[in-house]
């Protein structure tokens, strides 16, 4: 991660031209806008990864339903059924954890 410079070089900015002014404004300017553009490529692809992941989830519920409904066994592939997943650490601000689904809490 880069270092951030907090301050203005204050010296540079008071003796300086009209024109070096200019100059350091529009580079200012242009690296705001370069560091935007990261934040939304970031932003985007952080959008996707996250959407992925909960259709994922959505999609491990939705056959655990189905299997606990039919009553039949899980597959060979199927995780243990100890109520906990890889991403309930990670989603648990955000979701109702399975287990607390539908009681209210």
């Amino acid at each position: 991660m880069s270092k951030f410079r907090t301050q203005a070089p204050w010296e540079f900015l008071l003796s300086a031209s009209r024109n070096t002014l200019q100059s350091y404004e529009l580079s200012r300017l242009a690296h705001a806008a370069n560091l935007k553009k990261e934040i939304t490529e970031l932003l985007d692809q952080w959008l996707q990864e996250t959407t992925a992941a909960n259709l994922a989830r959505w999609l491990i519920e939705q056959r655990q339903r189905a299997v606990a409904v039919a009553g039949e066994p899980q597959g060979p592939d199927a995780a243990p059924s100890n109520g906990s997943a890889a991403s309930d650490n990670l989603f648990a601000e955000h979701f109702p954890s399975p287990t607390n689904f539908g009681n209210g809490s």
